[in-house]
Formats: structure tokens, C-alpha cells, sequence
């Protein structure tokens, strides 16, 4: 099984270095133009299906990028990491490396840790990876969760510090073996 994950395009939060969080806003014209790009390559693979969060800016990105209109269904565990208070802020009121850390003990109101965060996306991909074993899948989400994807396959830092790393830019994708 093959699992190709994609973030989705740019969107207003990610040009004004803002987390957008649960913020449903939609890819702006620079996203749509990551997504158009993207869609080149995701034409030439061979996907069984597409699984993505039903949030504006990944159901805009995924309508871009399937070209070869492979079956649809839409996942709420996808849905963006719950950033409670920081929700619309900058970036720089809130270090990405905090927001990142693993073992962060800083609490932030409505926040959703890491932990929680990665046990809803592991349990996920625990899912994903038994009711199709036999597919190839297309994961369309967000940072938060492409990095969690992510350490399903790679061990978490010792100092937690996921960013260090990992990530993933607007519209790039990314291949696991499963």
C-alpha cells in the first residue's frame, strides 16, 4: 500500500504567517496555482482513492488536483489540528517550535496537544492501513496532521521538537510505504 499525503494550497493565514487552525477559510489565488502545479503530478500516479478533510481549503485543493476523478470520501480525523486561542494569530505571538514541541507542557486554551493529535490520526491511518490494504490512498489535509502523519513512520525526537524534523509545504506531497 501507498500513501501519498498533500497539504493543502496557500491560504490567507499561511501568507500572513497566521495559524488558521479550524479557521475554514478557502486557498487563495497562489494555492490554487500550487494546487493546478500539483495536480501534474498527481495525475501520473496511481491512486485508488482520495481521502480528505472536509475543511474549504483541502476540498478546493483536492477538486483542483484530481484530474482523474478517483473516488471521494471525506474524513473529519483529517480535519486540522484544534489550535483553541491561537486561532488568527501571528506566528511570531506563538513560537512554531512550542506549537511543534511533542512533550509541550504549555497550556493554551482549546489547544489540542500533540498527544491528542496524533492518537486521532494514528488511529486513522491504524484504520485506513487494514480497510484498504490493497490501495493506493491520497490523503489531502493540513500541516498539523501531515506532520503527525509523518511521525507514523519516523520515530518522534528525543526532545520533541517536530518541526527539527519535518513538515510539509503548501500543496507538496509526500510518499510512505505501508
Amino acid at each position: 500500500m501507498k500513501l501519498y499525503v498533500i497539504r493543502h494550497g496557500e491560504t490567507d493565514c499561511n501568507k500572513e504567517n497566521k495559524y488558521n487552525c479550524r479557521y475554514d477559510e478557502d486557498i487563495n489565488e497562489r494555492g490554487i496555482e500550487q494546487a493546478k502545479q500539483a495536480s501534474e503530478i498527481v495525475k501520473t500516479l496511481d491512486i485508488d482513492l482520495i481521502i480528505c478533510s472536509p475543511m474549504k481549503r483541502t476540498r478546493h485543493t483536492m477538486e483542483l488536483i484530481n484530474v482523474n476523478h478517483v473516488p471521494v470520501i471525506y474524513d473529519e480525523r483529517l480535519i486540522e489540528r484544534d489550535g483553541g486561542k491561537l486561532t488568527l494569530t501571528s506566528l511570531d505571538e506563538y513560537s512554531c517550535d512550542e506549537y511543534y514541541n511533542y512533550y509541550s507542557t504549555k497550556y493554551v486554551e482549546g489547544l489540542e496537544t500533540l498527544p491528542e493529535l496524533f492518537k486521532r490520526v494514528h488511529g486513522f491511518l491504524d484504520e485506513i492501513k487494514e480497510t484498504y490494504k490493497d490501495k493506493n490512498i491520497l490523503l489531502v489535509t493540513h500541516g498539523a496532521v501531515a506532520i503527525t502523519i509523518q511521525f507514523y513512520f519516523q520515530k518522534i525526537p528525543e526532545d520533541g521538537m517536530l518541526l527539527k524534523a519535518g513538515g510539509q509545504k503548501n500543496c507538496e506531497i509526500k510518499m510512505y510505504e505501508i
